[in-house]
């Protein structure tokens, strides 16, 4: 048998092959676009290597890609059902039981298989990895956290793979909360390896989180050569970049990253739903402000339409809502929200996988998708009922606090056009106390005041924004 850099037993598994895994597993934690050739190499070294199988599985499913995890459930099945797990070691069931949990769509579960896996073999670099996505996916960010806090203590911070650990631990600190540590995470990850992209990626939501949006512009400006191209998560940190400039008013600015590095340049096929979804939630937020971007919506509406996406990820259908709303193509949303209550009312077998999509479509993607149609439709009221009881659940259908906030802001923004007053104040003063340097908050406020005819509170509400002049905010 062969063992792996971490001295991991790989049954099945050629010398080659092993040399190629290795190779996957390191693209795999920077985000690097060759993960995909260096996983068929496994396999086409060694055809019977069930770390080669399983690291296939994995990306098939990490990238909430409806298609590619379709496409990856025959071979799957055959490989499983031709394996004889008398020649496999206990690490390699678990990642076996994991990877078809995760092809079945039982994303919990995987995500539990992998807790037991890492708690005995906490140097299994692909079982944090994918841990750790699965986590983002299912929005738990206690395990985000945990799952990488757990097995850091037996990693030397000499090997080369210490370095993106940390640049996770500082994205699950960040998302439970722990700010000034979840920064000094990931700049102890970007010491150690500066294309460190997840990292970088960590360390912008804690400035976003804080509301520090000019330090998080200068932040990814000082290491752009590292994180802006050539890796899978560039477009979400140009994301974030765009999000910095939003909040600090330069729509120019925004647009320009929208354009220039958001938007896909593919045909709707190719165009990933990730991509995808950082351009519906960047314009979502320029829709709530009343910038309407028509033509940007009709473009990005027509990539999600030729997917054609079926019930697959909740938080993706979300977002294709928002598309199809900003673009005035209503029929099309209701159609989709119309399928995905079919889709939850048809029988399903008991003994079959728990899907999780089913739970996060139920609880919080259809209230959400919902949300989104009768506030672009003008029934902000509507709006307001279906999101109130699921606010403080929205992690339930995954993605991230900075993602999420979209969600949120359209509660307050429903609110503000409903005339619910008390609400819209309890909310504003939610959002004041968690990040007073946050502009948006002191600009709602100032809205509220202005409907309640409190115009020099107002005013002074403009001017705690950076507006002293006020535009004319309409209600």
């Amino acid at each position: 048998m062969t063992v792996d850099r971490h001295r991991l037993t790989m049954s099945d598994t050629g010398r080659d092959a092993a040399e190629h895994y290795e190779r996957a597993v390191d693209a795999l934690l920077f985000f690097r676009p060759e993960v995909t050739d260096r996983a068929t190499d496994v396999l086409r070294a060694s055809p019977g290597s069930p770390m080669g199988h399983v690291l296939h599985a994995y990306l098939a499913v990490l990238g909430t890609e409806q298609a590619q995890a379709a496409a990856a459930r025959a071979p799957f099945a055959r490989f499983r059902a031709a394996l004889d797990d008398a020649r496999t070691t206990a690490r390699e069931r678990l990642h076996l039981a994991a990877a078809g949990a995760c092809l079945d769509g039982d994303l919990h579960g995987a995500a539990r298989l992998l807790d037991e896996l890492s708690v005995g073999w906490p140097r299994d670099a692909l079982a944090l990895a994918a841990g750790h996505q699965l986590d983002f996916l299912t929005g738990d960010a206690g395990r985000l956290r945990d799952r990488i806090g757990g097995a850091l203590g037996a990693w030397d911070e000499t090997d080369p793979h210490y370095g993106p650990l940390k640049g996770m631990y500082a994205f699950g600190l960040e998302e439970s909360g722990h700010y000034e540590q979840a920064e000094e995470a990931g700049r102890q990850a970007l010491a150690l390896n500066a294309r460190d992209v997840w990292g970088v990626h960590g360390v912008a939501h804690t400035f976003e989180m804080r509301g520090r949006f000019s330090d998080g512009i200068a932040f990814l400006d000082a290491h752009v050569a590292d994180w802006s191209a050539g890796n899978f998560l560039n477009v979400h940190n140009w994301w974030h970049y765009a999000l910095f400039a939003m909040e600090s008013g330069d729509t120019d600015r925004v647009l320009d990253v929208y354009d220039a590095s958001v938007l896909p340049h593919d045909s709707g096929t190719d165009a990933l739903a990730m991509q995808l979804l950082d351009a519906s939630a960047l314009l979502w937020r320029l829709l709530l402000a009343g910038d309407a971007q028509p033509v940007r919506w009709h473009r990005l509406a027509d990539l999600w339409a030729g997917r054609a996406d079926g019930p697959h990820y909740a938080f993706n259908d979300a977002h294709i809502v928002m598309a199809y709303v900003g673009a005035g193509r209503i029929a099309d949303a209701e159609r989709l929200v119309a399928d995905r209550r079919r889709w939850l009312a048809s029988p399903r077998d008991a003994a079959g996988p728990q899907v999780s999509n089913r739970a996060m479509t139920a609880d919080v993607g259809l209230p959400v998708c919902a949300a989104l149609l009768a506030y672009g439709t003008g029934r902000y009221e509507e709006a307001v009922e279906l999101l109130l009881p699921v606010r403080h659940r929205l992690a339930g259908f995954g993605g991230s606090h900075a993602q999420r906030d979209a969600v949120h802001k359209t509660l307050l923004e429903a609110a503000l056009r409903a005339r619910r007053t008390d609400l819209a104040r309890s909310l504003i003063s939610e959002r004041l106390f968690l990040r007073p340097a946050c502009p948006y908050n002191w600009l709602a406020r100032a809205r509220l005041a202005d409907q309640l005819g409190r115009h020099a509170e107002a005013r002074t509400a403009r001017h705690r924004a950076g507006h002293p002049a006020g535009p004319a905010d309409s209600a």
